[in-house]
């Protein structure tokens, strides 16, 4: 029996009933990522990965994203984690004034949704750098 959990996917756009699966079936390509736990929608294909490194192994990285959306993800942290690794910005009052300026009770890049609110931190995150440089 497989073991499943409600996660929200971005590409169906509700909660679904992902599977949970190994990097082996989701980067077949990547020896590296084989053992890793990951969460899968079988009804788009879309996955989400896990918190491997932790004590709660399977917990989920945030929502289930799609492609485009995982590339956004990661073009916000190419600007987000320069600030606070330089130094510049303390990790979390960053995330927590990310919060603030987009009136959410707690940012993590991994909750964005949509190409839409990815834009919006996007925005955010440049607002934040320019006006404390």
């Amino acid at each position: 029996m497989s073991k499943k959990r409600d996660i929200f996917c971005c590409g169906c756009g509700e909660t679904v009933s992902a599977r949970f699966t190994d990097g082996g079936e989701v980067y077949p390509h990547r020896k590296d990522l084989k053992a890793l736990p990951f969460w899968k929608c079988d009804a788009c294909g879309n996955f989400v990965g896990c918190h491997h490194k932790t004590k709660n192994r399977t917990k989920p990285l945030g929502v289930i994203p799609t492609p485009e959306l995982k590339k956004a993800r990661q073009h916000i942290h190419r600007i987000l984690d320069p600030l606070w690794k330089s130094g510049r910005f303390d990790r979390r009052e960053l995330y927590s004034m990310i919060a603030h300026a987009l009136d959410i009770e707690e940012y993590h890049t991994a909750d964005i949704r949509s190409i839409e609110e990815a834009r919006n931190v996007y925005r955010t995150v440049k607002e934040l750098e320019a006006s404390h440089a």
